[in-house]
């Protein structure tokens, strides 16, 4: 039997709702919840902070899309937080393997917007890194990463 496991040409990415091919994409969560210690033995845990940023690889036909969003609010500054979502899908021995995380409350940067060798035959790229600054976050396949108790008022 045949199988096509989820790698990352499996990957489909939305930014700002806006279908992009990606030459790279990273999303990373810092969690800083810590060992809970009596006189120095382990008793329970600590929830610490959490954090999530990446960054995201474009072509310039791909930048080009975002360019258009940009113009739209007025400068790059301007773009209002947004959702991204990375979805897969695959399948193995095992069963249908499926992939969706999704960040939200995304801000986004431009960290090399020219990278000029003339020497190279590789495309154009541009480097966007983003944080996230949502109290929603990051899920998961649809789960939550921080639960809402963390982060309710009342």
């Amino acid at each position: 039997m045949s199988t096509n496991r989820i790698n990352g040409k499996s990957f489909d990415i939305r930014v700002m709702g806006l279908m992009l091919h990606v030459e790279s994409f990273n999303l990373s969560i810092e969690d800083n919840s810590t060992t809970a210690k009596n006189k120095g033995v382990p008793d329970g845990t600590l929830a610490g902070d959490v954090a999530a940023s990446g960054e995201i690889e474009l072509d310039i036909a791909n930048f080009m899309i975002l360019s258009a969003a940009a113009r739209a609010a007025g400068s790059w500054r301007n773009i209002p937080t947004f959702p991204i979502d990375a979805y897969a899908s695959g399948e193995s021995s095992r069963g249908d393997e499926l992939m969706h995380v999704r960040a939200h409350g995304c801000k986004l940067r431009i960290s090399e917007v020219l990278s000029i060798d003339p020497n190279s035959t590789d495309k154009s790229k541009v480097k966007l890194p983003y944080d996230v600054t949502s109290p929603d976050f990051v899920w998961i396949n649809g789960t939550p990463y921080v639960p809402g108790s963390e982060f309710e008022l009342f």
